[in-house]
């Protein structure tokens, strides 16, 4: 098979296409014939070793990834060669061949596009459990999002707008809220050319907002935490942005607010039947039409060092797939 793989951690650029065995399936994995691999912020962070997981080297870079079941090992009864597929598994997924814990492998509906499904489990499971698990974001209440045009951002506008909420959009460039727009956002924010905490209290007034997910940190954390109202919720996603922003604690005191961590995979993992619950209420939401991924470029497996490059210089809007 061909691997993306990371021989020592450096930047996306050290990666390299290698030639590698094809696996065989042990007890309880199946092998997948990858169509499309999902690109994301932490796979980035892992292959330049900044990130809280350092897989030992040398290791193939990618964390989830969509195609067909090609062999399945001892004691899998629910999946067959040939069935679509999606997984989610940390690394491996930057190949033409996916090893994967069976249970960590979802069906997908007859005809669903690989490239979609690809990109759905870590920004849009983080997005989902984020919204109902950790905010419980009900209808009518006001959801801002931050970073609104990246994957998991996009995500949560989404999601936001079919649990029924208000949304309201913040990025950094015309194009970006223009394409949170598209995707279901109430109103928009250029948080590059407005200041963020007046702009929200203009569309809020003294309610506040009820949520805030935040993908970015940095200096917007700050007045988006001051512009929550009496109850509210701060989810807090990464730090896109780059500095992990330090927030007074007299804060949350005084709104009576909650600052709630989200950690998508640590949840798939503990909770795995809340996690194929949320996986499953989302297919339906993208059969409706309600929710509609958004994949705005495709990359083959030698230029997926370019991918992430894109992705941490922030030049991607929605999400974007390496298809080996």
């Amino acid at each position: 098979m061909r691997a993306l793989v990371c021989q020592q951690f450096d930047q996306p650029e050290a990666l390299t296409v290698l030639e590698q065995p094809d696996p065989t399936p042990g007890p309880g994995e199946v092998v997948m014939a990858v169509e499309a691999a999902g690109v994301n912020y932490p796979d980035a962070l892992m292959v330049m070793g900044q990130y809280q997981v350092r897989p030992p080297l040398p290791f193939v870079a990618g964390a989830e990834a969509a195609g067909t079941v090609a062999a399945v090992g001892e004691g899998v009864t629910h999946l067959r060669p040939g069935q679509s597929v999606v997984a989610f598994t940390g690394t491996g997924a930057f190949a033409s061949h996916l090893v994967a814990p069976a249970a960590h492998v979802i069906p997908l509906p007859p005809g669903f596009p690989a490239d979609v499904a690809a990109t759905l489990p870590l920004a849009y499971g983080t997005a989902l459990h984020a919204l109902i698990q950790r905010g419980q974001l009900h209808g009518g209440e006001t959801l801002l999002v931050l970073g609104a045009a990246g994957g998991v951002g996009l995500a949560a506008v989404m999601i936001g707008k079919a649990l029924g909420a208000r949304v309201i959009a913040a990025a950094s460039t015309p194009e970006k809220c223009a394409a949170a727009s598209e995707h279901g956002a109430d109103e928009v924010i250029n948080y590059a050319e407005e200041d963020l905490r007046e702009r929200l209290r203009a569309l809020t007034g003294k309610d506040g907002v009820d949520v805030v997910f935040d993908p970015v940190g940095d200096r917007y954390a700050e007045p988006a935490f001051r512009s929550l109202g009496w109850n509210g919720r701060y989810l807090v996603i990464g730090f896109a942005g780059g500095e992990i922003p330090r927030l007074p604690l007299n804060l949350p005191l005084l709104k009576g607010s909650s600052l709630v961590g989200v950690f998508w995979g640590e949840f798939a993992r503990r909770e795995p039947k809340a996690n194929a619950e949320n996986m499953a209420r989302l297919l339906g939401w993208i059969a409706e039409g309600q929710v509609r991924p958004l994949v705005s470029a495709r990359y083959p497996l030698e230029r997926g060092p370019e991918a992430l490059r894109a992705l941490l210089n922030r030049q991607v809007t929605g999400k974007v797939v390496i298809t080996p």
